[in-house]
């Protein structure tokens, strides 16, 4: 069926296109959302890898490879919005004075978790790779054709996110210790 829609697509069918993003946007959404951490970034994100995805489906020489060749797109587009977002921060965190403005710390404490803290200072690059390995459920080379790395380096991220997300945790935990032993006295 996937095969048969790719195709038809391919020869320039829209309806067969539309079928195929209707089929999988949510599950863009959700992968782009896991490795962005922005409802609007990851949108956005979405909506490019389906623009690209329909611009240069005619180059896809295997269709059976469809849906790592659009994870492949769905990658870049992310980290491409990663990248603008992290500029337009910059931007935005100086006033016209060009004095930094305070982080909103309130609003960072109230919407983030743990895990969802360590997970936002990662790189997008470690983000992606554990996005795709754990949530996606792929392989090492399978990982490694969707980010368009060797398998090694998927590992090598691998590694070092789970090293920095430990570290991470590790931290906090030693933090609120002092805070834990007050809280007793």
């Amino acid at each position: 069926m996937q095969r048969d829609l790719v195709e038809r697509a391919q020869r320039g069918d829209r309806e067969a296109f539309g079928t195929i993003a209707e089929q999988s946007i949510d599950h863009l959404y959700d992968v782009a959302q896991l490795m962005l951490r922005d409802s609007d970034l990851a949108k956005d994100a979405v909506q490019e890898a389906l623009i690209v995805t329909w611009r240069d489906l005619r180059a896809l020489r295997d269709p059976d490879r469809f849906t790592a060749w659009m994870h492949r797109i769905l990658v870049r587009c992310v980290y491409r919005a990663a990248t603008h977002e992290r500029r337009q921060a910059a931007v935005r965190s100086l006033d016209v004075t060009g004095a930094a403005v305070l982080p909103d710390s309130t609003r960072a404490v109230e919407d983030r978790d743990q895990v969802d803290r360590g997970f936002r200072r990662l790189k997008p690059e470690l983000r992606a790779a554990l996005v795709v390995h754990h949530y996606l459920g792929l392989t090492y080379d399978e990982a490694a054709e969707v980010l368009g790395v060797p398998a090694g380096t998927v590992k090598s991220r691998l590694n070092r996110a789970t090293a920095a997300m430990r570290a991470e945790l590790d931290a906090e935990a030693r933090s609120r210790e002092p805070m834990a032993r007050e809280a007793i006295r």
